[in-house]
């Protein structure tokens, strides 16, 4: 379940240029290495998970291109694990200049499911290179394809003071041997109260397909904080059975302030 709710984290916005002898470039202040952030995630009373996102102190080269490192950990707590045992990792390693994914890596542990899985891009000849227990596939992708966790920090770079209310964006991102087209809609501004106090936020609402987990299309309701960090803040899940709230618990090494109040 936690590895369809990561999905929340891939529905972003697809961006311009493209040619096939060079790279964009995303010039950004919004994050960088060393930036830590912990969620809790709760069902109704009970404290279902904790997700921790991390991006490593150093950079890596990988294809030729220098990329952040970047780690995120989902296990689920307690009593909900009696229902669902989770443990899930993916690694994104994210060029730091074109913000795209260069490669990406899960290791999946939900119940008795099992699943290791690397993704290398080659953005050059828009390709994803597969690799897993059942060996090695070649798939044709778009232009900038983002992972699961780039497109997230890729979110973080745009301006969102420039969206109309239920504007409409798109973008491709490439998940279990498939591209997706979501779409997310700008919804507008709010405050949200968490443990550091208030905070203004932009308010993003994922449009989901027809599913066995989530109880409609704008099911899923995301506050991305009003600042120069532009970190979610506090995510909503309505499901068929109940519904999820995650919020920020705690962080360190924010590339800039966050304007609590």
């Amino acid at each position: 379940m936690l590895g369809r709710f990561a999905l929340v984290f891939a529905v972003f916005f697809f961006s311009s240029f493209h040619t096939k002898d060079s790279y964009r470039r995303i010039p950004q202040t919004n994050f960088g290495v060393g930036e830590h952030l912990e969620y809790r995630v709760h069902y109704g009373i009970f404290n279902a998970a904790n997700a921790v996102v991390d991006v490593s102190p150093n950079v890596y080269q990988v294809n030729g291109r220098t990329c952040y490192k970047i780690n995120i950990v989902g296990t689920t707590l307690g009593a909900f694990s009696w229902f669902a045992k989770v443990r899930d990792e993916w690694q994104s390693w994210m060029d730091t200049s074109a913000i795209v994914s260069q490669k990406f890596y899960r290791n999946i542990q939900e119940n008795n499911y099992r699943k290791v899985e690397t993704t290398v891009f080659n953005h050059d000849t828009d390709d994803a290179v597969v690799t897993d227990e059942n060996g090695t596939k070649k798939f044709e992708v778009p232009n900038h394809i983002q992972d699961a966790i780039s497109s997230y920090f890729f979110l973080r770079t745009l301006d969102f003071s420039k969206l109309s209310p239920n504007e409409m964006v798109e973008v491709p991102t490439f998940f279990e041997n498939s591209v997706y087209k979501l779409k997310v809609k700008y919804r507008g501004k709010d405050v949200i109260k968490t443990k550091y106090g208030k905070i203004k936020a932009f308010r993003l609402t994922p449009i989901m397909p027809n599913n066995e987990l989530f109880k409609g299309e704008n099911s899923i309701r995301i506050w991305v904080s009003d600042d120069a960090n532009k970190v979610p803040i506090k995510v909503e899940v309505d499901l068929w059975v109940g519904a999820l709230v995650m919020e920020v618990s705690s962080y360190r090494g924010a590339r800039n302030s966050y304007n609590w109040y």
